[in-house]
């Protein structure tokens, strides 16, 4: 096994990194094996067992009835405002009182990888006192019949800029997380090609706009993978019993040991919580535990198209930091902008997105002025820190509300 000088000498040789990089090189054979015995009737009945499991821990959402705020309880207010045969646009907004200030609208783009959109659930709760908060959520694909077609890449693109003409982008703050961040910059981009405002402000938090220096166990291993192989084994088709019977995806119980090879402490974290939870006798630690390991375990099927579109434009070819993406035909600038204000976060625990991956993002938008564009790497934080647990509520958020609000 072997770890790089470069993440040495960045104080990243730790315990963790160590067993990040042995979970990498072996459970990338696992789930090579697993895939290949999941052949016809095996891979109904591990589909149909994987359903079961998931189901018990009861549909994620976000559950959001009130914030807190300045000693106050405001009620929140939660809807579809807007809807997609693969995508919901949910609406949260709370009782504010009679301030007479309009509230600033974000768009919230939740990550594009197997977790549903509740994942997001702190981060919503931490917006909603001061923003009217908007969220992409995803369908999971093994609902969306056949008969709606593919949804690859760019319909994402296509989708999350629909959704920022329709919240008037130039009164509008973007916050994308994880894998978003490389569609919603590109939306975010052609908005001026359409002729359409630039957002307000546009924030992305640890995703890979250039995944090519600093490797991740995960980064790499989406790197390698031959689209041809990933095709025939780790794609399967959605067997009946279901309203997307027939529909090609990239099942979530597959999903889940990648998920747990690149960041393989998260699931010890979490059931530490809630051990530590029951031990302390605090009730509602224990439902908030709960609720984390759900989220975190209720993993949905992804278009197979889409997984097979963001292995070889963002992993494989980084088609957009080298400028040459075409999303419907026309080219994706994000020399273009001028006017957005540009904050990218990064952990530099990150062991999914690596060192630079998202600051990339400064060097592709030098069309936006200095004093306009803001970097900043939180010590010490991982992945998951980034929209969630202590780092996100002490230094991520603050810098998130200065930038989208204050």
């Amino acid at each position: 096994m072997e770890i790089s000088r470069q993440r040495a000498h960045q104080g990243l040789f730790n315990p963790l990194a160590l067993w990040n990089e042995w979970i990498c090189s072996t459970a990338s054979r696992s789930i090579l094996q697993l895939a290949e015995a999941l052949r016809s009737q095996q891979f109904a009945q591990c589909y149909g067992l994987f359903q079961q499991a998931i189901k018990a821990l009861g549909t994620p959402a976000f559950d959001i009835e009130q914030v807190e705020f300045d000693g106050r309880s405001m009620p929140v207010s939660e809807s579809v405002v807007m809807e997609t045969e693969f995508c919901r646009l949910r609406s949260f907004s709370c009782e504010r009182g009679r301030s007479g200030k309009t509230a600033p609208s974000i768009l919230l783009c939740a990550p594009l990888a197997g977790h549903h959109a509740a994942l997001m659930r702190e981060v919503v709760q931490s917006l909603l006192p001061h923003a009217d908060v908007y969220v992409s959520d995803r369908v999971d694909a093994r609902d969306i019949p056949r008969a709606a077609g593919d949804f690859h890449l760019d319909d994402v693109v296509l989708t999350l800029q629909h959704f920022m003409v329709e919240l008037k982008p130039g009164e509008l703050n973007v916050l994308a997380v994880c894998q978003a961040t490389v569609p919603a910059l590109a939306a975010a981009a052609r908005l001026v090609g359409g002729g359409y405002p630039e957002p307000r402000s546009l924030v992305l938090l640890g995703g890979p706009i250039d995944p090519r220096g600093n490797p991740t166990p995960l980064t790499r291993m989406a790197g390698s993978l031959p689209p041809s192989w990933f095709d025939a084994l780790g794609t399967h088709i959605v067997p009946s019993g279901y309203r997307g019977v027939g529909r090609r995806v990239y099942p979530g119980f597959l999903q889940y040991p990648s998920l747990i090879m690149g960041h393989p402490e998260r699931q010890l974290f979490l059931l530490f919580d809630y051990i530590q939870s029951q031990g302390a006798g605090d009730a509602q630690a224990v439902r908030e535990a709960e609720r984390s390991i759900a989220q975190y375990g209720a993993m949905l099927d992804m278009p197979a198209e889409f997984i097979l579109d963001t292995l070889r434009v963002v992993f494989q070819q980084a088609l957009l930091p080298k400028g040459i993406w075409h999303v419907a035909g026309s080219p994706v600038r994000p020399d273009q902008l001028r006017e957005t204000r540009l904050l990218t976060i990064e952990g530099s625990r990150d062991t999914i997105s690596g060192a630079g991956h998202t600051h990339a993002a400064q060097d592709l938008c030098v069309g936006v002025p200095a004093e306009r564009r803001r970097r900043i790497t939180i010590t010490g934080c991982d992945h998951y820190g980034l929209f969630g647990g202590p780092h996100w509520r002490t230094a991520v958020y603050p810098a998130v509300h200065d930038w989208l609000v204050g």
